[in-house]
Parts: structure tokens; C-alpha cells; sequence
């Protein structure tokens, strides 16, 4: 199941590549929604509010750990596109190593500042132990968040984006019949939703791990292999990973920084507003994850092919990427925008007009631009595969910085209200695409001169 990404029909190979990652992706959004539904329906629209605030924060404690997997599988990917096997057993020990003590760290920081980070959230007090017994429990998950990351980034850089899906699949479906066990069945409220997730992010984390050692021998020599000169260079190797991923993890917070800080605003507006953007928020995650997905994938293909010299690869893989992501972007747009209500009704009753107007309001006008953020994904990818990660940075500061300050710019006006926060979305992202765009004309340029 490991593929080599540098041979073969260029449009074929990355599909079939992202296919799984993709799958996977939607499963996970899968279970996202049916959690949220779950707790929409079964426990309160209280319980759903405080379900989609822990989401956002919960996923920016987590962004720097996934940032740093991601960032070191795409160094993963370039040492395997170039062959340098014991280079790149040396990356894989010391990453492991290095990042699973930085997990260990940001889990104890996050039970230290609990209830500081509720009031920084702008958390309303009705909702606020809720959402305190749910992430107290959820942040237990957050090593297994790491080793589940770390794991799938190790196997996809070798060309095996399959056996991610297989843990995902079980583990996701596990998760769904837990949450009804605990939910309803034992009547455990919002803790069974987060008893359920963890629970499952243990199955996932440590069976990928354990799959990976003694069942994908490329893997194992990757541990094992050891030489006497590597306890001296270990410092060495780390400062290379952290150069290369820490932007990545960095370019990670940052975006989710941003997005924390859009929550804390919606938060303030009340309860209604914070149901309706769980809600969007879980729908929007599901139209354009494979879009993200996709860029994930195509950032693989891309540093591989780098690795291996093949600068016309690399340009050819880009112009099918764009082509692929643009059309599918347009597709889901179009989708969202006419069912909109349909949506919001899988989330809630059909009697809580306030909220399901919200996020209809939100749907028709963030939703109708994803095209922006499709293309934002595979510039990320893309810098990141030709090791210009500080450009992803860049584009994710001028897209969430456009954001962040248009939304808390134009949200206190009374005439405005909510609708400026749902507008500074798709604008962040066009500027950021424009961005982008411009300056990968003159890095393609330099990639063809120097390879």
C-alpha cells in the first residue's frame, strides 16, 4: 500500500494518494456532526453551544501538535523522495521524541488554565460549567491526538495513505456508538460526548502506532536502525525538525488563534449565535475538508517530487491540483447555498427560528466562496512541499489577520452586527489567494533554475 508519488500519471496518482486522507477526513467530520446532532437533539441547544465553543479551543490547543506531525512529514517525504533512508530514520526518532514531550507539555498547561481559558473565551455563565465538565475531560485525548497524527503523517510520507483511513474508520464509528451508549442510554449528558471521543482517540492513537512498528517493516527499521554517532547529533537533527516544522506548527496556531478569537466574538453576541455557529461550523467543516484534505495530499506529492528533483512534476501536479480543488469547491458552494436550511434542520428543531436564520445567514454568505479557501489550502501545500513554509505563514497571518480585524471591526455596528464577522471570512481568504498566487509565479521560476 505505499505508493511512489514521483512516477506514473500525474492526475491518477495524486487522487488515488488523497483519496484515503480524504475518506478519512469525512469521517471525522462525520463524527463531528453526529456528536453535535447528538447533543443538538438528545441534551439541550445549551449543550450544543458549549460542544462547538470546546471544539474551537480544543482544536487550537491541539493545531501546534498537528502542525508539527504535518510539518515533519512533509521533511519525511523529502528525504524519502531523495532516498537518504538513514537520514531519514534519524528525522523519525528524534521527531518522535521531540514532539511527543511537547504533547506531554501542552497537556498539562491545558488543565493548569482551564478556567482562565473559559473567561478569555468570552464564555456566557450559563454555559460555562457545561462547557468546563466537557473539555476537562476531552483534554485527556490530547496525546493520542499526537501519536494518531504523528503516525499518519510517518505512513502517508512513504506513500501509504490507507492505513490512516482503516484506524480513523473504526475508531469513528466506535465514537458514534458510544456517544448513544453514554448519552442515552446511561443519561451522562455532555460527559458521555467527551468520555465517547477519548475513549476513541486512544483506540485510533495507540492502534496506529502499534500497527505501524510491527506490521510496516520500512517503519520499524526506521526505529531500530541506530548508530553509535546519533546520541551526538541528536540536537542537531532537532533543530533541522524544528526548523521545518515549527512553522508549520506555528502557521497552524496562528489560523486556529484566529478562529478562537472569532469564537470569543461570536460568544459574545449570546447563546443563540453560539448554536448557530456550532452548528455552521461542523457543516462547513464537512463541504470543504476534502478540499483541505486534498492540499494535504498534493503537499506530499509535491515535496516528494522536489526531493527527487522533478521540477516539471511539481508544475504540472500544481495546474491539476488547482483545476481539481476550483471544481469542486464551485460544486459544494452551490450545494451548501441551496440547502442551507436544510442543514441548520439537522442540527436543531424546527421551532428555533432564531438560530436556524443565523446560520442561514452564514451559510449563504461564507458558504458561497469556498473556491477562496480551496485554493488557500493548496497554496499551504504547496510552500510547505517545496520547503517554503514561512509563505504559508505568511498567507495565513494576511488571511486571518483580514479576518480577525474586519470582523471585530465591523461586528459592533449595530446595522452590521453578526453579518460583519460571516463577511470577513471569504474576503480574508481572496486576499491571501491573491497573495499567494502572485509570488508562486516566481518561486516556480527559481524551482525551475535551480533543479
Amino acid at each position: 500500500m505505499q505508493n511512489d508519488l514521483t512516477s506514473g500519471n500525474i492526475t491518477t496518482t495524486m487522487l488515488a494518494f488523497a483519496a484515503p486522507m480524504i475518506a478519512g477526513n469525512m469521517l471525522q467530520q462525520f463524527y463531528n456532526i453526529v456528536d453535535s446532532l447528538i447533543v443538538g437533539k438528545f441534551v439541550s441547544a445549551d449543550a450544543l453551544a458549549a460542544v462547538g465553543s470546546s471544539y474551537s479551543l480544543m482544536t487550537f490547543i491541539t493545531s501546534a501538535l498537528i502542525g508539527l506531525c504535518m510539518g515533519s512529514g512533509a521533511l519525511f517525504s523529502f528525504y524519502r523522495g531523495r532516498q537518504m533512508s538513514e537520514k531519514l530514520g534519524s528525522c523519525v526518532r528524534v521527531s518522535f521524541v521531540l514532539i511527543g514531550a511537547i504533547s506531554l507539555l501542552f497537556n498539562i498547561i491545558s488543565f493548569i488554565l482551564i478556567d482562565k481559558l473559559l473567561i478569555w473565551l468570552s464564555v456566557p455563565l450559563e454555559i460555562r460549567p457545561l462547557m468546563k465538565d466537557y473539555i476537562f475531560i476531552i483534554f485527556f485525548g490530547i496525546i493520542f491526538i499526537f501519536l494518531y497524527n504523528f503516525f499518519a503523517f510517518l505512513l502517508r510520507s512513504i506513500g501509504n495513505s490507507v492505513i490512516p483511513l482503516y484506524f480513523l474508520g473504526v475508531t469513528v464509528f466506535l465514537n458514534v456508538a458510544l456517544d448513544l451508549l453514554f448519552i442515552i442510554y446511561f443519561d451522562m449528558k455532555i460527559a458521555g460526548a467527551a468520555v465517547a471521543t477519548v475513549i476513541s482517540q486512544a483506540l485510533s492513537g495507540i492502534g496506529i502506532a502499534v500497527y505501524s512498528y510491527f506490521r510496516v517493516p520500512d517503519i520499524r527499521r526506521m526505529f531500530l536502525r541506530q548508530k553509535d554517532a546519533e546520541s551526538n547529533t541528536f540536537w542537531q537533527t532537532a533543530g533541522e525538525i524544528l526548523r521545518f516544522s515549527s512553522i508549520s506548527s506555528l502557521q497552524q496556531s496562528i489560523m486556529n488563534f484566529g478562529i478562537l478569537m472569532i469564537q470569543g466574538l461570536v460568544n459574545s453576541f449570546g447563546s443563540a449565535v453560539m448554536a448557530a455557529f456550532a452548528a455552521v461550523v461542523k457543516i462547513d467543516s464537512f463541504a470543504y475538508m476534502p478540499a483541505q484534505e486534498f492540499g494535504n495530499a498534493y503537499s506530499l506529492f509535491i515535496s516528494q517530487n522536489y526531493g527527487a528533483g522533478k521540477s516539471e512534476r511539481v508544475h504540472q501536479g500544481t495546474k491539476k491540483a488547482l483545476q481539481i480543488s476550483v471544481l469542486f469547491c464551485a460544486f459544494v458552494s452551490v450545494l451548501v447555498f441551496a440547502a442551507a436550511r436544510l442543514l441548520m434542520l439537522i442540527f436543531l428543531k424546527p421551532d428555533e427560528y432564531e438560530i436556524i436564520a443565523i446560520g442561514v445567514q452564514y451559510l449563504r454568505i461564507e458558504g458561497a466562496a469556498y473556491i477562496g479557501i480551496g485554493i488557500l489550502f493548496l497554496l499551504y501545500g504547496y510552500y510547505r512541499g517545496i520547503n517554503r513554509p514561512f509563505m504559508s505563514l505568511v498567507l495565513t497571518v494576511l488571511s486571518l489577520g483580514t479576518r480577525v480585524v474586519l470582523a471585530y471591526a465591523l461586528a459592533p455596528i449595530p446595522s452590521i452586527g453578526t453579518t460583519g464577522i460571516w463577511l470577513s471570512i471569504p474576503i480574508g481568504w481572496a486576499l491571501a489567494d491573491i497573495a499567494g498566487l502572485l509570488y508562486m509565479k516566481r518561486a516556480s521560476i527559481q524551482l525551475k533554475a535551480k533543479v
